[in-house]
Order: C-alpha cells, then sequence, then structure tokens
C-alpha cells in the first residue's frame, strides 16, 4: 500500500533546509508554518516545549522571514544569567551604579534596536525583571541600572519556556499580564515522542553526522531496535536522542544496533510509552477569542499583499497617474495592541509622510466607533469588536468612554 505524504509547503521546506530541521511530523510542520506566517507582523511570539525539542530554531524562522532580518539578532537564555546582573545584561547600566560597574555598557535591548530579541528560559526571570519586560513591550522605553534618562527602543520579542505558563502564574511566579502579553502568537513545538518517523530520520542523520566528523564506519538500526525506538518516550526530546546515537557510533562502529543494545543505552522507566490525549484550550475564553483575532489579521494581511500587487501591476501596465483606488473597508493596517486588544486603523498613504498614531489614540477610537454603530449596545458592540464585553468594560473605563 503506497502511503501519501501530505506536500509541503515551499516556504517550510526553505526554512527547513536553511535551518537544517529534520522531520515530516504534521505537528513540527505546522508549527514551521506557524512562525513563517506571523514573520512579517510584528507580534510577541511564545515558543512552548519541552527541553530539547529544538525550539531555539523557530525565533531564527521568525526573525529570517521577517522585515527585521537585515537588523541583529540576539539569543539570551534567561536561566544561565545570575538573578544580580539579568537587568545589567538586558537594559545596561551606567558607570558605578554598583560595584564592579567601571564603565557604561549597553544592555541587549539596546544592541538589538531594530531586530529580534530571543529570551529563551523567559520564566525564569525575576519579578522585579519581568516588571520591567512588561514596560518595554508595552511603551518601548526602559531605563538603564543607576540611570534616570528614559531611553527608547524597537525590538521584537520572541519568547521561549518549557514551563506551563499557567501553572506559573497560578502560583505567583510569574506575572499573568506580561504572560499574555509574551503570548500575543503563541507556537507548540511537539515533543520527540509525537513525531512519530522522524525518530529515524534523526536517528540515521545523527549516525550519519557522527560518521563523517570522526571517520568512523556508519551504524545502523535493526527493525527491532526501529521498533523500540519508535515507542521509546524520549524524555531528554532530540537532544537526548542525538547523544545516545553518538554513543551507540563510538562504541559499536559500522554495525547493525539490534534491540538488546539499544535496551542496554536506554533509561528502563521511559521505555514505554503511550500517547496521552492532546490537551484541548475549547474552553479557554482567551484562547478562543485570541486564535479568532489572528485568524482574522491573517486574512487581512493576505488581502492587503493582494490589493498591492494589484496597485503595482496597475502603476506598470499604465503611464497614467492612478488618482484613487477604492479599498475594500475590511483592508485594515494592524498596530500592536496595549492591554491585550487588537487595534486597526485604516492604511495611510504613506507611513514615511504621515506620523503613526499611537496605540492608545487607535484603540480608543476602535472602540468608540464601534459603540456609535452599535448605538451604544455594548454587547453588539464587543460583537463587532471580536472581544469579550469583560475586555470591552474595561477598556470604556479605561478610556473614559462611559
Amino acid at each position: 500500500m503506497q502511503i501519501n505524504i501530505p506536500e509541503i509547503p515551499p516556504a517550510v521546506a526553505e526554512a527547513k533546509t536553511r535551518f537544517g530541521i529534520v522531520g515530516n511530523a504534521p505537528a513540527l510542520i505546522g508549527a514551521i508554518s506557524r512562525a513563517i506566517q506571523v514573520a512579517p507582523i510584528d507580534l510577541s511570539v511564545l515558543v512552548t516545549g519541552e527541553s530539547g525539542t529544538g525550539k531555539e530554531f523557530f525565533p531564527q524562522i521568525i526573525h529570517n522571514f521577517s522585515p527585521r532580518k537585515h537588523n541583529r539578532y540576539i539569543a539570551v537564555n534567561c536561566g544561565a544569567i545570575p538573578e544580580g546582573t539579568i537587568d545589567s545584561e538586558l537594559f545596561g547600566h551606567e558607570k558605578g551604579s554598583f560595584t564592579g560597574a567601571v564603565a557604561a555598557r549597553k544592555g541587549y535591548f539596546e544592541e538589538a534596536d531594530g531586530g529580534t530579541l530571543f529570551l529563551d528560559e523567559v520564566a525564569e526571570l525575576p519579578l522585579t525583571t519581568q516588571a520591567r519586560l512588561l514596560r518595554v513591550l508595552e511603551s518601548g522605553e526602559f531605563l538603564k541600572v543607576g540611570s534616570s534618562t528614559v531611553q527608547k527602543t524597537n525590538v521584537r520579542i520572541v519568547a521561549a519556556t518549557n514551563v506551563d505558563m499557567l501553572e506559573a502564574v497560578a502560583s505567583g511566579r510569574f506575572r499573568e499580564d506580561l504572560y499574555y502579553r509574551l503570548s500575543t502568537v503563541q507556537i507548540s513545538v511537539p515533543p520527540l515522542r509525537d513525531r512519530g518517523s522522524d525518530i529515524m530520520l534523526l536517528a540515521r542523520k545523527f549516525a550519519r553526522d557522527f560518521s563523517e566528523r570522526y571517520s568512523m564506519p556508519a551504524i545502523s538500526f535493526s527493525d527491532e531496535a526501529r521498533a523500540l525506538m519508535l515507542h521509546y518516550r524520549w524524555p531528554g526530546n532530540v537532544r537526548q536522542l542525538k547523544n545516545v546515537v553518538e554513543q551507540l557510533a563510538l562504541f559499536h562502529p559500522g554495525t547493525e544496533i539490534d534491540r538488546a543494545v539499544i535496551e542496554v543505552s536506554l533509561p528502563a522507566a521511559a521505555m514505554s510509552y503511550t500517547p496521552a490525549p492532546a490537551a484541548t484550550s475549547a474552553n479557554n475564553k482567551y484562547e478562543q477569542e485570541r486564535e479568532a483575532l489572528l485568524n482574522m489579521l491573517f486574512g487581512m494581511q493576505r488581502e492587503l499583499d493582494a490589493i498591492r500587487g494589484e496597485l503595482e501591476e496597475l502603476k506598470q501596465g499604465s503611464a497614467a497617474e492612478v488618482k484613487s483606488v477604492d479599498m475594500p473597508c475590511s483592508l485594515v493596517k494592524y498596530t500592536e495592541p496595549t492591554g491585550g486588544l487588537l487595534n486597526f486603523s485604516a492604511p495611510a498613504e504613506s507611513d514615511e509622510s504621515q506620523p503613526m498614531p499611537t496605540l492608545e489614540e487607535t484603540e480608543r477610537k476602535s472602540i468608540r466607533l464601534a459603540l456609535e454603530k452599535s448605538g451604544g449596545r455594548r454587547r453588539e458592540a464587543a460583537r463587532a469588536l471580536n472581544i469579550s464585553e469583560r475586555t470591552l468594560y474595561r477598556k470604556i473605563k479605561e478610556y473614559g468612554l462611559d
């Protein structure tokens, strides 16, 4: 029986080749597609997944498929920086601000201005640093350690964690407002045990790489060994698989690895694995609203790209000046939200010639327009904005629109 493998989109194939990603599991392809889809839109992204799954590839995909790709990309492991110096590392410090500060220093937010900053293990940030990070996300402003001068930065944040963030929020280890701010878009990287035949694709790649690097005969795997590897839990994910294959290649060069050798190399506690039912977010109102808004946003982006293409064709095909083009009212320009509410405004004729309205002005205008069109009926206005009534009430009070 012939197995039909779904065709991989060209952009996904390009990303896999560029970053050396191996595998065709639908969940993996879906995660890569989501990263490429959100890349052109300046939204904060939270990449989640177990340790060793390869989360570090996704911020690079987002950066390289975005308009920021020609600017700096900086990756920071928040869990590897001591609590006493994390603020200095991220935001910089002034000379003499603390013992050992013999000179002023730029932080990562200043160094990455115009580019992308990847915050790995973001759940390890201290609460005081979380408050500073929230300010940067909301206003683009920060203070160096030991300075009272407010500085501005234009940085896209992509964060990653292997921690259950909702549990961290519930236990008070992570700020709830920062979690929602970081997770405008979430990308879930699947564990290796749920990627099926990708396990053997990766194993053969690691065996080949090890053989070439150390000029040793490559190992292979018997049918029984492959069956065991496919049903092993792989708690360390891709990182663990790589280490196991390299050990096998070192001690059994040029041989066919059988089941007995595999059993010795793998901890028995994780030998049997039955995939658990995937957790759903159908009952999570916030997740539902976010997904609906994102789908709407992506659709509008595609429509706008199509209109731009048509305008370019008109300009090229006619010498006469195009004086006006009627744009569908559904085509809008996105600006990143403040407080979790997506904002939309009509596209300006020239982003360079006209100043952009502030996020607060755009949000207030959107809410006022929805209320006017609904005759003050808040439920109808909330439905038009595609947000909950609770969020609308909070925004009405915040902007004094009662």
